[in-house]
């Protein structure tokens, strides 16, 4: 099992740039497959990107996709890069980990089985 803490989020007016962090301890992200979600209220947890560590193949939903950028910097840290932000991409975000190797499952959050806490993000216009 590898614990998650998530970090970076915050309040931006709508255009802006964050930077989201993902921490692993306890085990490395080297065989894992690392996703972030996001969940506004009233709403179904959301895929947004995924990051196959091995590989450095990188996954995005189409509504983030040319402005998120999902890296590493080590096995034990991940990013991602949020620009040109809008109101809509409001929303609590949250850092998960697989081992599965099956890409069909990457931006399924049910596939997910280590989570960290989350952190909001809030984008206003």
């Amino acid at each position: 099992q590898v614990q998650l803490v998530e970090s970076g989020g915050g309040l931006v007016q709508a255009g802006g740039s964050l930077r989201l962090s993902c921490a692993a301890s306890g085990r490395t992200f080297m065989r894992s497959v690392v996703g972030w979600f996001r969940q506004a209220p009233g709403l179904e947890r959301e895929f947004v990107a995924a990051l196959a560590v091995s590989s450095g193949n990188t996954y995005y939903a189409d509504s983030v996709k040319g402005r998120f950028t999902f890296s590493r910097d080590n096995v034990y840290t991940a990013y991602l890069q949020m620009n040109s932000l809008k109101p809509e991409d409001t929303a609590v975000y949250y850092c998960a980990a697989t081992t599965t190797s099956a890409e069909k499952y990457y931006s399924d959050y049910r596939y997910y089985f280590d989570w960290g806490q989350g952190t909001q993000v809030t984008v206003s216009s």
